[in-house]
């Protein structure tokens, strides 16, 4: 099993995160924040990852720590769970239509950290979530993960939408790359890091 559990604890925010990539697409979110727990709960039934999650964040102050810390989080674990890559498709790409807002992406998990991200988030506020912090989850994430992640938003007018619309992408994705499909590392270098 493709699995791996994180605990991160700085003086901002106690984390606890388990990924299983060979799931049924199971969550158990409680992020601290509402918006969050949302999309990571859609992000594991269109994966297929089983992903369980407690964060407590300084919330008080604003969801930027538990965003930031619960992305770093997913992405170590994505990383450590990928394993040596060995085996998998490593591509992936979607085009994927939520309602009136239309997403673009595309992933290759090739060991280094690139976010290429072109959103037009008509809202600052999803609720009462930032939609700025939408790309500090994605950066947070590609970086720890270790992948190559493009993200365009083709049409949208809805915020909400739009950012559904990224992280159901992102997990089609993500699904498609992580797919087994033989028993080789993908490169010609014999490598992906």
């Amino acid at each position: 099993m493709r699995t791996s559990t994180i605990a991160r604890k700085t003086a901002e925010t106690d984390v606890t995160l388990t990924l299983n990539l060979d799931g049924s697409g199971k969550a158990d979110v409680l992020s601290g924040v509402g918006f969050l727990d949302h999309m990571l709960t859609l992000f594991a039934a269109h994966s297929g990852y089983n992903l369980t999650l407690r964060c407590t964040g300084d919330t008080q102050v604003d969801d930027h720590h538990s965003v930031e810390d619960i992305g770093i989080c997913l992405g170590l674990a994505f990383a450590e769970a990928i394993g040596d890559k060995k085996g998998i498709a490593r591509y992936g790409d979607i085009l994927l239509p939520m309602d009136e807002a239309l997403i673009q992406c595309a992933v290759d998990i090739s060991g280094r950290a690139v976010l290429c991200l072109d959103l037009d988030l008509p809202a600052q506020k999803v609720g009462t979530f930032d939609t700025e912090l939408c790309e500090e989850f994605l950066l947070s994430f590609v970086r720890n993960a270790g992948i190559t992640l493009h993200i365009r938003q083709l049409a949208g007018r809805n915020t909400h939408h739009i950012i559904e619309g990224v992280f159901k992408a992102l997990a089609r994705t993500l699904a498609k790359a992580t797919t087994v499909v033989g028993d080789a590392i993908p490169s010609t270098k014999g490598v992906l890091a």
